[in-house]
């Protein structure tokens, strides 16, 4: 008799699953493969029940001989381990986040003489359902919680900035096929850089909160995925404690502060501007109102250190961070300008000694040059790319203006801009 072997991912059955279920079982003995949580989370929405559930959902259909964890997008475990006669999938998969998957199957099914069998899709009045559900994963209660949800599922996540609803359309939908996987961004940055750079003014606070929540809004009016704010120095911590539930009440998974005081001068300048670290006491003091004035398990604040940047030194660094997170901050942002990760990956494993489950944040601005597995093999937690959507635009805005005035007219620029019917087609309708 035949192996014959299947994967669902659904958390939710119709009869179009049902039916290919079916007729999988008369190709042979069906082993039906469950995808991991994180896997899921890698190019659709999140399951709504777990992973045990889901298990015992397969389990229960007619046909199954029995169920087995499938941790990635891949097949290629799965085949090594099992060599299926046949592997079974619906044929909407040929185009898509997962044509390269399928190529992949087919490639090593033909090493041993294994068979893809793929039967037509059925779409099902469920499915509208489904959609419907992934339009309210964006409701606030839902959004705020997705964050540490990740954190559970991923060793390390992904970051793209967003500074306004179109550059958060990009970061939602972006997706790029990796050998047998399907790579997204987790979440997104939305930076005080970013954010004034687009009004025009400089990056010293200027920008206040309620223009920075009418960002905030325009993004999440039209993408699913949990929101970082940069929340620069915090304010004042009798302020603090009032925006911070505001940003909760919005959806907010998660704010950033940093430990300067007075003018705040973007880190990056390091010390050729006159930059003040808070003092330790001070600046727990303002974690530790934060905590108390927060609704929510979900919401986290982070603390970003600034002493690498300053040159305060090694040591200087891990007494705060040690400091930040006795007072309860939920996780750390080790900040660095050097071109190297070298003092990063140094203070991580000194700090891994002391605190080997709290969250670490990086933004590999300076040392671009290291990968996000990189990172991650060395304690990374969560990966921000802090203004690259936002920088990559500007040459092209102002290369298009210059050859405009050049030639008198916009033909030498249309190399550099998108179609305007790809423009139509890139911001959805609900037509």
């Amino acid at each position: 008799m035949k192996t014959v072997y299947m994967c669902f991912s659904t958390d939710i059955l119709h009869s179009g699953h049902t039916a290919i279920v079916r007729r999988a079982a008369e190709q042979g003995q069906l082993i039906m493969g469950a995808l991991t949580d994180e896997a899921i989370a890698s190019y659709k929405r999140f399951p709504l029940i777990s992973l045990e559930e889901r298990v015992r959902l397969y389990e229960s259909l007619a046909g199954v001989s029995r169920v087995v964890i499938q941790h990635t997008l891949s097949y290629r475990e799965i085949i090594e381990t099992l060599k299926p006669d046949v592997i079974v999938h619906g044929d909407d998969w040929r185009t898509g986040v997962q044509s390269g998957v399928r190529e992949e199957v087919i490639r090593l099914l033909s090493a041993y003489g294994g068979e893809l069998k793929e039967f037509p899709y059925t779409h099902s009045a469920t499915e509208d359902a489904l959609t419907s559900l992934d339009e309210r994963m964006n409701m606030p209660e839902m959004r705020r919680a997705r964050l540490k949800r990740l954190l559970a599922l991923k060793p390390c996540l992904s970051v793209m900035e967003a500074h306004n609803g179109l550059t958060g359309l990009i970061a939602e939908n972006a997706r790029a096929q990796v050998g047998g996987e399907v790579r997204q961004f987790d979440a997104m940055w939305v930076s005080s850089l970013c954010d004034s750079t687009v009004k025009g003014k400089p990056d010293i606070e200027l920008v206040d909160l309620t223009s920075r929540i009418h960002t905030l809004e325009e993004i999440m009016e039209v993408t699913t995925k949990p929101i970082i704010l940069d929340g620069d120095t915090g304010g004042l911590t009798e302020h603090f404690v009032y925006n911070l539930r505001t940003l909760e009440r919005l959806g907010i998974s998660a704010i950033i502060i940093e430990d300067k005081t007075g003018l705040k001068k973007n880190s990056l300048f390091g010390t050729e501007a006159q930059q003040v670290q808070a003092p330790v006491e001070a600046f727990c003091e303002k974690i530790r109102a934060g905590k108390i004035a927060q609704r929510s398990r979900d919401f986290m604040i982070f603390a970003r250190c600034e002493s690498l940047i300053l040159n305060q030194g090694m040591d200087d660094a891990l007494t705060r961070c040690d400091a930040y997170v006795r007072a309860g901050a939920d996780g750390i942002m080790i900040h660095s300008c050097q071109k190297t990760p070298d003092e990063v990956y140094a203070f991580l494993e000194r700090f891994r000694e002391i605190h080997p489950a709290t969250p670490v944040v990086v933004v590999p601005t300076t040392y671009n040059g290291a990968t996000e597995e990189e990172l991650a093999a060395h304690g990374v937690n969560i990966v921000i790319h802090a203004n690259h959507l936002l920088r990559s635009a500007f040459p092209a805005m102002r290369k298009t203006a210059e050859l405009t005035l050049l030639h008198g007219r916009t033909k030498e620029a249309e190399p550099l801009c998108l179609s305007i019917k790809d423009i139509l087609t890139l911001i959805p309708t609900d037509e």
